[in-house]
């Protein structure tokens, strides 16, 4: 087993998008169609910008020179962020793309890679992003816990696995069928039902669900699908109504 390895085994996509702007200081970039176990899935990195003009990575996807060349234009790179255990198999290239880059990660994932050279998240965020980003950990899963993010200029509400809304347009008749009986077509926006049956602890997530709301968001960047550009408070919280029954 390489240094590398992910549960993730990559499918070139030759036309992965450049930067897309999705409000004040945030950027979205598309990256290649992965497959976990077999499953197609689109992969996306969000990137911000921090008041004192560094740059915040969260969930790289591969850093090809197009996709280098374009977040350096927005100016350098201080901080890149694995959110959960799954979303590592690019931390490293980004690494040697921005060495100099804080390494932050969630701590399941540090126990799961240590030679990844990662510093938990927990509790508040780092002072080092300024007051730009918020965080908080969705607790409940005992397979695959996640880091959430707000960025607050934006008021966008950053989650990577935890919400999906893949797109029918790339998707064959097999995977739609399939995402769909998993919640996660769009333009259904939700928990994937797999995920679902992880989250032993429902008060956890019921906790974790109220921390977020609580936050002042309207946009949703979702790492796996079709983003959210408006209501996303309101979706987040019908994507989460079945652990209130």
């Amino acid at each position: 087993m390489s240094a590398l390895w992910s549960p993730y085994d990559p499918v070139m996509d030759t036309e992965a998008s450049p930067l897309t702007p999705f409000g004040p200081d945030l950027w979205l970039v598309d990256g290649d169609r992965i497959r976990m176990l077999g499953i197609p899935f689109d992969t996306r990195m969000t990137v911000a910008r921090l008041p004192d003009g560094g740059l915040w990575l969260h969930s790289p996807v591969a850093p090809t020179p197009d996709r280098v060349a374009a977040v350096q234009s927005l100016g350098p790179v201080r901080h890149i962020v694995a959110p959960n255990k799954f979303h590592n198999l690019f931390v490293a290239p980004w690494f040697e793309q921005a060495p100099d880059a804080l390494r932050w990660g969630e701590p399941a994932l540090i126990a799961r890679r240590p030679d990844l050279g990662l510093t938990p998240l927990e509790g508040e965020a780092p002072g080092a992003w300024g007051g730009a980003i918020a965080q908080t950990r969705f607790e409940g899963s005992n397979v695959l816990p996640e880091l959430v993010f707000l960025h607050r200029p934006s008021r966008a509400l950053i989650v990577t696995d935890i919400l999906q809304s893949h797109d029918p347009a790339r998707e064959s008749a097999f995977w739609r069928g399939l995402k769909h009986l998993n919640g996660i077509l769009a333009p259904d926006c939700g928990a994937p039902r797999d995920w679902r049956l992880t989250v032993r602890d429902k008060d956890a997530a019921r906790a974790s669900v109220e921390a977020i709301l609580a936050w002042d968001f309207d946009r949703v960047v979702l790492s796996h699908g079709i983003c959210v550009p408006e209501g996303g408070k309101a979706v987040f919280e019908r994507a989460f109504d079945w652990l209130r029954r």
